[in-house]
This record gives C-alpha cells, structure tokens and sequence, in this order.
C-alpha cells in the first residue's frame, strides 16, 4: 500500500500541478545542448553525447531518462546545428522529446563569443495508466490510457563562452500545450506543459600545472514550483580523469567521476542520494552514465585540446 501510495503522489504531481517538469540531468555540463541550443557547433567538431540516468533505483515506477544529442558547426564556424532526443519516463507516464537545433554565433572579443541558439521539434505523451495497481479497481478516472497527439514547440538560448569561463540562459519550451484528454472522464486538463528557464554557468582554475578547479552551476525556475539549483565542483587531473562533488538544492547531493579516454572520447559516472524528500528511505540513489564522442572532418584531425566546456 505504502509504494501504491506513493506512486499516486508521483503520478498526481507530475500530471496535476505545476512543477519542475523537465528532465533531471547530474551531468548538465556534458550534456548542454538538452538545455540550451546556443550550444550546437561550439565544439568545433561533430559531438554526439548519449546519456542514461536511473533514479531513485529499486523504487517502483522511478523516473528513467536517456537523452542523445549531435550538433556541429556546418558551413561556417559561425554556423552550428544539432538534433537533441529525450525519453524521460516516470511511473506509467513516458514524455518523449525530438528537436532541431540551431545556432549563430558573433565574435565579442578574440577569445570570446556569444551565440544565439533557437530549437523546434515536438513532444508526445504517453500514459499507461491501466498498468497502476489501484485501491478501487472500479476507478473510471484509470480504465483508459492517455495518448497526446504529437505536439510542436520551440525554444530558444543565448550562449557566451571564452577560453575561461561560460554563460548561458534558455527557455527550451515558449508554448504551454496540453498533452491531451483521458477516454474514461473526458478531462482535458490531465496535463500541460509550463515554461522553465535556465541558467547555466561555469569557469576553470588552475591549482597546480596537473591539476584544475571546475566549478559549475544549473538554475532551474518555473512558474508553480521552488526554483532548484546544483551546484557541482570538478577537480580535473592533468586533462585526463576528473571527480567531483554535487548538491542539489531541496533534494540531493552526489559525487562524478570521468576519464578522457583520449582527445575525442571521454566516458562519465555519478552517483546522488535524494536527502530532502521521503523516497530516500525507499531507494538505493540515483545513477547516471555519459558517454561523448567528437568526430573530426576535415583538414584537421585533431580537436582542439583541452577543451573544459
């Protein structure tokens, strides 16, 4: 009855009321594109990130996402594109996401630009709400499964980067569509989606000649819910292996560890335990697995190397 329960309250939240309803990433700084589309082409190269968190693990019904992303600069170093595919899926509830990126970018200084990113694509639904376990199986309100039509959107970012340091603020999202309407009860307000802005930052320190300080950060406000903020700190080891620390503000904190394996792959863990709600009694914590590839065309072979951000 306790995970019945508490699988209802996930449920109501996430279709209900407004609330952080996007996609939770621990290694946000590896996987910028999913956030803001300023970032497609900034790698000078054609990055393919692919990405699997499964949360609160060995808790019925927890939130699993995979995301992949490419992007590249094509024409022009000004010019960049990128596809971004997201598949988060909570309880009986499964929101799938495909986008096209792109973004322009200016000089601001010798070692610095700013680019502005727009991204368009579609959002679809999918609630399997007949598979609940139920304290009234005679409840007419879950007889029948929820099934949004494809729904188009568009969001757009600015990205400001330098040799040392980055900024970024997106709103991925600008419409607020409603997902669609349940057979059993004819409701049209099962579900909409709200508009969530993001800020993203980050910078580099060098503490010795082998060894950096990377402290980044992901704020997250939507109207409805507390604005939520990690705050991760990276030690890097002479370019090769980094390990880390997290927190999340009102709900976790965690660890990272990663290698480059060489200049164009590097390969990512981390770990966080939930310590502000009352799942964590219910869970064994949160994992999550990156991997990044760079493909490099062209005259040079080689990616430019260290790249931090």
């Amino acid at each position: 009855m306790k995970k019945i329960l508490i699988i209802a309250i996930i449920f109501v939240s996430a279709i209900g009321v407004q609330a952080q309803q996007e996609a939770m990433f621990t290694h946000y700084m590896f996987n910028t594109l999913a956030i803001n589309p300023g970032y497609a082409g900034s790698r000078d190269a054609l990055t393919v990130t692919g990405l699997h968190r499964s949360q609160w693990v060995n808790f019925d019904g927890a939130p699993i996402t995979q995301t992949i992303t490419m992007h590249s600069p094509v024409f022009t170093k000004n010019l960049g594109m990128g596809l971004s595919f997201v598949n988060d899926k909570i309880g009986p509830i499964n929101m799938t996401s495909f986008y096209f990126d792109i973004s322009y970018k200016i000089k601001v200084t010798k070692k610095s630009t700013l680019a502005f990113g727009l991204k368009g694509g579609t959002n679809m639904m999918k609630g399997e709400l007949n598979t609940l376990e139920l304290s009234d199986p005679n409840d007419v309100a879950f007889d029948s499964n929820i099934q949004s039509e494809f729904l188009p959107n568009f969001g757009a970012g600015i990205y400001y980067s330098s040799d040392k340091y980055y900024v970024g603020i997106s709103v991925p999202k600008l419409l607020e569509n409603n997902f669609g309407t349940n057979e059993a009860t004819g409701s049209t307000d099962l579900a909409g989606e709200e508009k969530h802005y993001f800020l993203i930052a980050g910078t580099y320190f060098n503490l010795t000649q082998d060894i950096k300080l990377k402290p980044t950060t992901f704020l997250k406000v939507t109207n409805g819910a507390p604005m939520e903020m990690d705050l991760t700190g990276t030690f890097i080891f002479h370019d090769k292996i980094w390990a880390g620390l997290m927190i999340r503000t009102g709900d976790a904190m965690g660890g990272l560890l990663g290698v480059n394996i060489t200049d164009q792959l590097a390969i990512g863990y981390s770990f966080d335990w939930s310590m502000a709600n009352r799942t964590f009694s219910y869970n064994g914590g949160s994992h999550e697995v990156i991997l990044r590839y760079d493909f490099v065309f062209g005259k040079e072979k080689k990616i430019r190397s260290p790249r931090y951000f």
